[in-house]
């Protein structure tokens, strides 16, 4: 008997959600654990796992492990509306199961890679919309594994020390609700959401009114195959 395509879909949100909350936090863990990997090995482990994630799913799901690209893909109309909250839950299911895991194997070393602000919670919030916005505007302009990889990559290097570069309420969730650690939590569902609403409007003042010259290639629409939505 066949999964229906929904189904599948939902299924391929949520175990690359949780491929990136295993992975990327659980990095971050056993660098609190060994000091082995350092804090651009952290961050290359987040972007490797976006990379990879984003090339075996996508073509399921269109992998967007993350609420805020979700949520911008369904701003910019690239996205039915009635599939978003089956999304969103499970990427907060997969994030979750994920940083229990890692709770099951670490205790709660590192924190479960926790996100928490080491500065002001002004200087975070900007530091998350801005690095959102970026993420989420070179994804809607590129899509492809290694670019965005590569940028989460670039991201967690630059703002992983100042907020945990979390750019993705999903990511956030998991270990706080694993840890129990929710200080600022907020923080990281506004900004992103507010980061992913202004990708998508400067991507479409971005976008071409007239076939006048040849312009970058621009995002397309993702429907799984075989949906009639």
């Amino acid at each position: 008997m066949s999964v229906p395509l929904s189904r599948r879909a939902a299924a391929a949100e949520g175990l690359g959600t949780f491929a990136l909350v295993f992975f990327g936090p659980g990095a971050a863990v056993v660098q609190a654990q060994t000091g082995a990997l350092g804090h651009l090995g952290v961050a290359a482990v987040f972007g490797l796992t976006v990379t990879a994630v984003i090339a075996a799913l996508a073509p399921i799901s269109g992998a967007h492990i993350n609420p805020a690209a979700t949520f911008a893909l369904t701003l910019a109309g690239q996205f039915p509306k009635k599939r978003v909250v089956p999304y969103v839950a499970a990427q907060l299911l997969g994030a979750s199961l994920a940083a229990f895991t890692l709770l099951a194997l670490f205790g709660l070393k590192g924190d479960l890679g926790v996100t928490l602000p080491a500065g002001s919670l002004t200087q975070a919030f900007i530091l998350e919309l801005v690095l959102t916005f970026f993420l989420l505007l070179i994804a809607l302009r590129s899509g492809l594994p290694w670019v965005v990889g590569g940028v989460v990559a670039l991201e967690a290097a630059m703002g992983g020390p100042i907020t945990g570069a979390s750019m993705n309420p999903a990511r956030s969730f998991g270990p706080a609700l694993a840890s129990g650690i929710w200080t600022a939590h907020w923080l990281y569902w506004v900004a992103p959401l507010l980061g992913a609403a202004l990708a998508v409007a400067v991507n479409h003042l971005l976008a071409p009114t007239a076939p006048v010259e040849p312009q970058p290639q621009q995002a397309q629409e993702f429907v799984p195959e075989g949906d009639p939505a």
